[in-house]
């Protein structure tokens, strides 16, 4: 019986690390996304302010 558990465990491993390996490459890319987007609209905002621009408002396209 300790085989057959041993077989179990072994046959769902690699199951169980391509899903934690994706799991973390997109946790990756969606705080990268995050943080880009952040660092774009202060970027957006300082270009704005020295041209005597509003703010942008949230829902403003472009």
């Amino acid at each position: 019986m300790d085989s057959f558990w041993v077989a179990a465990l072994w046959s769902l491993a690699p199951t169980v690390a391509i899903a934690i390996v994706f799991w973390l490459i997109l946790r990756n890319i969606l705080r990268f996304d995050r943080t880009e987007r952040r660092t774009y609209a202060a970027i957006e905002a300082e270009e704005r302010a020295k041209r005597g621009l509003p703010p942008r408002a949230d829902g403003e396209a472009g």
